[in-house]
């Protein structure tokens, strides 16, 4: 598998506001959670999302319950939002395998951070521990939105990679996000 690279956008400064865009394979609309940029450390890229933000996506719209730092990585076919004690199903983790992730400077202090969302999830709950979800959809869609071959074995690959690191506690599944917790509520 290759592991693609995610820099950080030219300019982007704490405190910027940043949209997250997520769509489906097929180019429908899936998620829009807005979010502030934290900073930058050996795993990736860190955007703070407060609680009773307006996030939507088509047929659903809600107010956050809970703040959670989402963790663009430097590389590779995933994001990770990293959730606090008062999300109210008790998620800790719910990372998104991903495809085709970009930025887009909208003006200056906005961007736009897009990617595909591949359907698998690993998550990371206080009552199930930790679990791959949505294994029928992600076998439903290869069908129905006609998954390049190649792209399913990176994502699947990725899958395992990623559940055996959370499963392990392994950086940056190891409580990395405390300290970006810290510094979102600090900076809100």
């Amino acid at each position: 598998m290759s592991r693609t690279v995610h820099p950080r956008p030219a300019g982007i400064r704490p405190g910027d506001l940043v949209v997250s865009r997520n769509r489906k394979y097929d180019g429908k609309a899936h998620w829009v959670v807005p979010g502030r940029y934290l900073g930058t450390d050996e795993h990736g890229i860190w955007i703070f999302q407060g609680t009773n933000e307006f996030i939507s996506r088509p047929g659903a719209a809600l107010y956050t319950e809970s703040d959670a730092v989402l963790l663009i990585p430097h590389s590779g076919e995933y994001v990770v939002t990293f959730y606090d004690d008062a999300h109210p199903t008790g998620c800790r983790m719910y990372i998104d395998l991903a495809h085709d992730l970009a930025w887009n400077q909208i003006r200056p202090g906005i961007f736009e951070f897009h990617m595909i969302d591949m359907d698998l999830d690993v998550i990371s709950t206080r009552d199930r521990g930790t679990f791959i979800d949505d294994e029928d959809e992600f076998a439903d869609h290869q069908v129905r939105m006609d998954y390049p071959s190649a792209l399913v074995a990176d994502i699947e690959a990725e899958c395992r990679r990623i559940f055996t690191a959370v499963k392990s506690a392994a950086a940056p599944f190891d409580g990395t996000d405390i300290a970006w917790f810290a510094k979102g509520r600090t900076n809100a």
